[in-house]
């Protein structure tokens, strides 16, 4: 079967990929569809550390082709968003319904797939740039057959953590002030969730103005290319600031930018070593600085109602989808996504 593999020095479309049967608690996914994220980008660059060779990809959705014992909320022929949530369930942390917390999550990857004999890793507990993939049964969520899987395959990451990260971690309120830093796949999904949220004042900042009109459309109130005219709209400061960019002078941007009370929501990826700096005298008006891992989501509650508040016309992700590709064509997205000419670019089995 076909997948995008990468072996630290090249990234290959391949043809020869094999992958196993689901064991008990699996479930054997045919892709559909998967959204080309950065953090994919991250990989190959080595901003994110990972062992190798590896099969790429963990925003999709498809067809559930098999299930292993014991997995009864998915059967073959049900279509599925894909998390990357490997959670247990059953740890201290899942049951306090913290799943991103859940250490087994983000455990040792496992190998599912081999080629030519020999194994690969999997990319996220998921790899959804393969024509199948097995992933745990927390991880396939279940969605209505009408949702159109180039658009379902976007839940599973960017709007999770995007929109997530609003309800879940900023908890953003009604009639509040949002400065959104960066407006590619994730600064979009937050625009949109400070939309859901009630948000009355929703500033995107971002350097390419060619970004104004798609963030207008999301739901931002203002549009800027810098970040210097944010106090002329708000002239105290913002509810909450999010860094969607992944740059140490953003975060320290977005801090800079905050009102009384204020939150700075750091959702952007910089490299593992990466350290920012902040004026600690400005934190003692009750300022915070949040983390936000996945958006604080829990998948299967958060998956299908995302699948809801789309099919009511509140979440738009159709409009997230800038151009689909055939999986041969990974080259091209990459370098469309490298070069932010794409909201989301989606790879198509």
């Amino acid at each position: 079967m076909r997948g995008v593999v990468f072996d630290g020095k090249q990234t290959e479309v391949v043809d020869d990929l094999e992958i196993r049967d689901p064991a008990p608690g699996e479930v054997l996914v045919a892709v559909a569809a998967a959204g080309l994220c950065h953090s994919d980008l991250s990989v190959i660059d080595g901003t994110i550390p990972f062992p190798l060779p590896v099969v790429l990809g963990h925003e999709g959705a498809g067809v559930v082709e098999a299930v292993g014992a014991g997995v009864s909320h998915v059967a073959p022929g049900d279509h599925v968003s894909l998390s990357t949530l490997a959670s247990c369930g059953a740890c201290a942390q899942c049951d306090r319904g913290r799943p991103t917390m859940c250490r087994k999550a983000i455990g040792m990857p496992g190998k599912p797939f081999s080629r030519g004999g020999k194994p690969l890793y999997q990319f996220a507990s998921n790899s959804a740039f393969a024509e199948r993939t097995l992933v745990k049964a927390v991880q396939a969520v279940k969605i209505p057959a009408d949702l159109p899987l180039t658009s379902a395959a976007l839940i599973g990451c960017g709007v999770l953590t995007g929109v997530g990260a609003v309800l879940n971690r900023a908890k953003v309120d009604r009639g509040e002030s949002v400065v959104v830093i960066g407006t590619g796949g994730i600064g979009l999904n937050v625009i949109q969730g400070a939309r859901i949220a009630g948000a009355l004042t929703i500033v995107a900042v971002d350097s390419n103005p060619a970004k104004e009109a798609v963030a207008r459309q999301f739901g931002a109130t203002h549009f800027l290319t810098s970040a210097e005219g944010v106090k002329e709209i708000l002239p105290h400061g913002a509810d909450h600031a999010f860094e969607c960019v992944g740059r140490t002078e953003l975060i320290r941007t977005a801090i800079d930018l905050l009102d009384r009370h204020g939150q700075a929501i750091l959702l952007g990826l910089p490299a593992a070593t990466a350290e920012a700096s902040f004026l600690v005298s400005s934190m003692y008006l009750d300022k915070s600085i949040l983390g936000c891992r996945y958006g604080s989501s829990r998948p299967q509650r958060d998956i299908p109602l995302y699948a809801e508040l789309y099919r009511e016309g509140r979440l738009l992700l159709d409009e997230l989808v800038t151009e689909t590709y055939p999986v041969e064509d990974f080259a091209k997205a990459a370098d469309d996504a490298h070069h932010g000419r794409v909201a989301r670019g989606v790879l198509v089995f």
